[in-house]
């Protein structure tokens, strides 16, 4: 009896052992089983969600109304109307309160609008729908489609070019006067016709640091016909050639060590009416100035009065006269040269009023303690359209080396206006 117990409690033991093995190895199975079954239960909630916002989107609405506020700042017609209005209320409360909104912004802070409806209208119609309600399907998914891989940017030479510090420019214009009165017009007179042409040439350096080279090419000659005139058919009104170069050192901001070379004749002869005697001529005279001081660049008014001021205390002038019947007239006791030293200042500015009038200025002034002479050249040239364009030039003159006149003394004065032609390059 006592070996029955003992072998049913061996086989106890073992059929609990593997009743308990077998609970051990089912319990993994069993956790796996539970989270899969947790997960999808999720993933239904998440699904779940996504189809009630969706939906949603689908049944809500955005209103177009509220677009002017968000806009860029423009003038609508609408604000500025039912201000004026007897009865401003439309009985939308969204447009009219969106319309005094804008009209706040048009009374305080008028800067911030730059454009109106009118141009809106140039460019493209506006909605007249503006007001009404626009709804908006939206469909949302769950992850969007991955970003196409960006290419890698290819490296590329950097090309330094050399600067150019030379610079060229200039203008010229061609311009037509004509007179006619009858031989009995009651206040006299008589026909004339006159033109006038000049050229204006500029070449000049600057590297912005320390040099500067300037050169400019005058050149002008203008004629005129008179009736009266039985001696000459046609005689020059105008007439110039002149040449002025300029190096400078730069001293600082705007002052520069300067030496100037002005030279300067006329191309034809000078002549009166019905009197043959020649009053001028091409090198009678030629004068020749070197001087040696500062430069004074002006650029003021916002960059509307540009030029430049050259004072020369040491100056050297060479006149020359080929003509022996012109040595009175200009001061050259006999003598074909003429050789001075003294000093000199020249001026020549630029002040463009507007974009149509501009007034171009040169003053020259030199003396040799001996003798002065001044000259202020005056035009000022009105812009009809951008290639015609009519100058008034006002022209006076003092020199003292010159023959005194009964009337006037040494000083002269010219002035003549005209219209044409005009090129700027």
């Amino acid at each position: 009896m006592r070996y029955r117990y003992i072998i049913l409690c061996v086989v106890a033991m073992c059929m609990a052992q593997e009743v308990s093995a077998q609970s051990k190895t089912e319990q993994p199975i069993l956790e796996e089983l539970k989270g899969y079954v947790d997960s999808i239960k999720v993933l239904r909630h998440q699904l779940d969600s996504i189809q009630q916002l969706n939906d949603s989107l689908r049944k809500e609405t955005v209103d177009a109304r509220y677009y002017r506020l968000f806009a860029p700042p423009t003038f609508y017609h609408s604000g500025a109307n039912k201000a004026l209005s007897l009865n401003p209320n439309t009985g939308d409360e969204v447009t009219d309160a969106v319309d005094a909104a804008l009209m706040s912004v048009y009374l305080r802070r008028p800067d911030l609008v730059v454009n109106t409806e009118s141009q809106l209208q140039k460019t493209g119609s506006v909605r007249e729908d503006v007001n009404t309600e626009v709804k908006q399907h939206v469909e949302l998914v769950e992850q969007s489609a991955p970003l196409p891989d960006e290419p890698e940017v290819a490296q590329t030479g950097i090309v330094v070019t050399k600067p150019n510090f030379w610079k060229f420019k200039g203008d010229g214009f061609l311009q037509f006067l004509q007179n006619y009165v009858t031989g009995n017009w009651h206040k006299g007179g008589e026909s004339n016709y006159s033109a006038v042409g000049a050229v204006t040439l500029e070449l000049n350096y600057n590297d912005k640091d320390k040099y500067l080279f300037e050169n400019k090419l005058e050149m002008k000659l203008g004629f005129q016909t008179s009736r009266s005139d039985t001696v000459h058919k046609f005689k020059t009104n105008n007439d110039l050639l002149r040449l002025t170069s300029k190096l400078g050192i730069q001293a600082s901001k705007k002052w520069y060590y300067s030496l100037q070379v002005l030279a300067y004749t006329q191309f034809a002869k000078g002549l009166k009416a019905n009197d043959e005697f020649v009053y001028s001529d091409i090198f009678s005279p030629f004068d020749l100035n070197i001087g040696l001081g500062m430069e004074y660049k002006v650029n003021a008014l916002d960059g509307k009065l540009t030029g430049t001021l050259n004072f020369l205390p040491l100056a050297y002038n060479l006149r020359y006269v080929g003509r022996t019947t012109l040595f009175d007239r200009n001061g050259m006791d006999g003598r074909h040269t003429k050789h001075e030293f003294g000093a000199q200042f020249t001026g020549d500015v630029q002040w463009k009023f507007v974009d149509q009038i501009t007034w171009k200025s040169r003053l020259y002034a030199y003396t040799s303690y001996k003798r002065a002479l001044i000259e202020w050249e005056n035009q000022f040239e009105f812009k009809v359209t951008k290639y015609i364009s009519a100058n008034l030039f006002l022209y006076p003159r003092f020199d003292d080396a010159a023959t005194r006149d009964a009337d006037n003394g040494y000083w002269q004065f010219m002035e003549y206006s005209s219209l044409g032609l005009s090129y700027t390059f």
